[in-house]
């Protein structure tokens, strides 16, 4: 198999690093940078449990090839909270319990993270489909949709 050479920036850091052309994102950040945040739940890009930002959208790591990010902007959860400040969105998320078992969490941070950049203050609607790619077994998503709510009320 051959590698590649890429760069990127990673969480605001730019990066370099060699890579296989068949290695997907997912098992790049997890197992080759030690970032272990992004999970691997359904391995078909249903889920939502491996979700990241990569330039400003929404993707699915465990079918994006590591290669792909090349020249890209990548964000994964361990890149939201700042100087051990925790967002907004995250600190709703333990205040409304909107995680329980944490298989789901990162992927959900992830989706609604990018769901209040693109539109800051959406309705129960507009959460709603945002985040149908993401799927939770534990919460009934009833709290993560209040933690989305109480995050964007926050940024008022």
């Amino acid at each position: 198999m051959s590698t590649h050479t890429i760069q990127f920036e990673l969480n605001g850091q730019q990066r370099t690093a060699s890579v296989d052309a068949g290695r997907l994102l997912v098992d790049f950040l997890r197992y080759d940078l030690g970032l272990t945040g992004t999970k691997e739940g359904c391995s078909i890009g249903v889920c939502g449990a491996c979700s990241v930002i990569v330039d400003g959208e929404v993707v699915s790591a465990c079918l994006t090839p590591a290669v792909f990010i090349d020249g890209s902007s990548v964000r994964t959860v361990e890149g939201l909270a700042q100087d051990g400040n925790l967002t907004p969105l995250q600190d709703a998320f333990i205040r409304k319990g909107g995680f329980q078992c944490g298989i789901c969490t990162s992927g959900q941070l992830m989706a609604a993270t990018a769901l209040l950049e693109a539109n800051p203050h959406p309705t129960v609607e507009e959460i709603k489909a945002w985040m149908m790619g993401n799927l939770c077994r534990c919460t009934g998503y009833y709290q993560i949709v209040e933690a989305i709510q109480d995050a964007a009320e926050a940024s008022v």
